[in-house]
Parts: C-alpha cells; sequence; structure tokens
C-alpha cells in the first residue's frame, strides 16, 4: 500500500510544482506585457516599472485574462494610443511565449 501512497504523494507534488511554474510564467507574461504598453505609451523608466507591477495585480481581479485586457486596452485608449482589443491578445500571446522561455532558461 505505500508504494500507492508513494504514487499519491508524487503526483500531487507535482501537481503544486506545475501550477506553481503556471503562475509564475502568467505573473512573468503581465509584467512583460505591461512593459510592452508602458512603451507604446511613452512612460519614463520608472513608470514603466510601477505600470508593469499595476498589471500584475490586476490580472488578481478575476480568473482569466479578461481583467489584464481590460486594463490595458483602457489605459492604452486614455493614453491616446491607437489600439484595439485584437492588438492587447496578440500582445499577451506573444509575451506568453517570452515569458515561458524566460522561465526555462531560468532553470
Amino acid at each position: 500500500m505505500t508504494t500507492f501512497d508513494d504514487r499519491e504523494r508524487a503526483f500531487e507534488a507535482k501537481y503544486a510544482r506545475d501550477e506553481e511554474m503556471a503562475f509564475r510564467v502568467t505573473a512573468r507574461r503581465n509584467r512583460l506585457v505591461g512593459q510592452w504598453a508602458a512603451e507604446k505609451m511613452g512612460l519614463t523608466p520608472e513608470e514603466t516599472d510601477a505600470y508593469a507591477k499595476a498589471v500584475v495585480q490586476a490580472d488578481f481581479e478575476e480568473a482569466g485574462d479578461e481583467d489584464v485586457v481590460r486594463k490595458l486596452l483602457g489605459d492604452l485608449l486614455a493614453a491616446g494610443v491607437e489600439t484595439d482589443e485584437a492588438e492587447v491578445r496578440r500582445a499577451l500571446e506573444t509575451q506568453m511565449v517570452e515569458a515561458r522561455r524566460q522561465m526555462m532558461e531560468s532553470k
């Protein structure tokens, strides 16, 4: 019976590691897309850092990416940047690939 218990604990540990990695990748993606948006808005380096952190925080409002898309799109349009939801979603996808790459390199 201990073999099954050991396997169960191993699966649970793997699940926990996978979930933590997914969280870290998403947070990194949000930071990167925040930097992308800040560049489009012409923010200073200090403002860019603060804005990227705000985008990461925005992701905690609700499950999924809709809260991040709303924040980015609203902020970009308010800053006078011509964009649309499709461009923001493309940036999210592009930055997700980059975030995964960065996380894999940091291991």
